[in-house]
């Protein structure tokens, strides 16, 4: 698959999801094998303002993340091309387009999925991006902004004509948020009436998953968020590699650990910030939920350190019947890591 003058290694991608997509993960999805994974969504406002909050998002590992993706919000087009050429500067490859965001504090801008209700502003976005950049544009949609009003193939084609080199559907309405199920009908749809690629999203949580959605929908990538929260090997997985051993996820939690320590530069705002991945983690091993309970209590670095290390160090899988199934009771709220 091809954005552009990019030519992916293979067609699992990472979705942009807030407060997840942050360098320390992208570069280990893409390590595990990844063929893309852009940015969280990054506000174009503040991409213009150059706050140093906005700024820390266009952080990127340039030896891994090749090429580097930043997705963009807003509602103003003239603006999200100006930011776009921000993003640019700073090592921007791709840049995508959120058009599917279903949170009010994003769609009442006019951004993410309130972009569904206007095909020829969506369309303005893509064009004024790729004039002012040059570089090849993407965008993330949904299937409409309700049941009644399923719009995506339309949304598709403008885009298409705008110069879009991509499209990533989300087949879950703006109403239906992240409940109920993803129509993955709609992305067939998308796909038989476009002649660039379409990337399929929604419901893919196993290897199973990706290679159904891939038969069923013929899309040409499957773009997955909250199956690799936890568990970024699924990446290598669905090139047929192996699920890793007890020694490797305990080093491949302590690596991420650090990065983000690193990263975040903040020490007691990084604990927090990772104790979300804790969670996920964690999940299906034996000793999960009181490793959780006492983890998230912990506030030092140095403390949350040892407590990751004596507990991933021997952590085997639970392999009871049902062990792990259904438990989305983790203390994480799954659904603000979508956009």
């Amino acid at each position: 698959m091809r954005i552009g003058p990019y030519e992916l290694r293979n067609r699992w991608i990472l979705a942009p999801m807030a407060g997840i997509s942050e360098m320390p993960f992208r570069s280990l999805a893409f390590r595990l094998g990844a063929g893309l994974c852009p940015t969280e969504l990054v506000s174009a406002e503040g991409l213009m303002r150059a706050s140093n909050r906005t700024m820390r998002y266009l952080r990127f590992d340039p030896v891994w993340e090749k090429p580097f993706s930043v997705q963009v919000f807003g509602g103003k087009p003239d603006v999200l091309a100006e930011a776009a050429k921000v993003a640019r500067d700073h090592g921007a490859q791709i840049i995508d387009v959120n058009m599917g965001c279903p949170v009010p504090k994003v769609t009442k801008s006019g951004a993410g999925a309130a972009l569904m209700a206007e095909p020829e502003r969506a369309a303005e976005v893509v064009a004024k991006i790729a004039a002012a950049t040059g570089l090849p544009v993407t965008a993330k949609i949904r299937a409409g902004i309700d049941a009644r009003s399923i719009n995506c193939v339309e949304v598709g084609l403008a885009l298409q004509e705008a110069g879009c080199q991509a499209v990533a559907l989300h087949a879950r309405t703006r109403a239906q948020g992240y409940s109920g199920k993803a129509d993955w009908s709609l992305i067939r749809r998308l796909k038989e009436a476009l002649r660039i690629p379409v990337i399929g999203n929604g419901d893919v949580l196993t290897v199973a998953d990706a290679h159904r959605m891939l038969e069923e929908t013929g899309c040409d990538a499957v773009m997955i968020g909250r199956g690799a929260l936890g568990n970024p090997w699924l990446f290598r997985e669905l090139e047929g590699g192996p699920p890793p051993t007890v020694e490797e996820r305990h080093a491949v939690v302590m690596e991420h650990y650090e990065a983000h320590l690193a990263f975040a530069g903040d020490e007691r705002r990084a604990v927090h910030q990772f104790r979300k991945h804790l969670g996920w983690y964690a999940k299906g091993l034996v000793g999960a939920a009181a490793f959780r309970a006492e983890a998230m209590r912990i506030e030092p670095a140095e403390e949350l350190r040892k407590a990751l290390d004596a507990y991933f160090r021997h952590a085997e899988p639970d392999r009871r019947a049902g062990a792990g199934a259904g438990d989305e009771d983790d203390g994480v709220d799954y659904r603000a890591a979508y956009g």
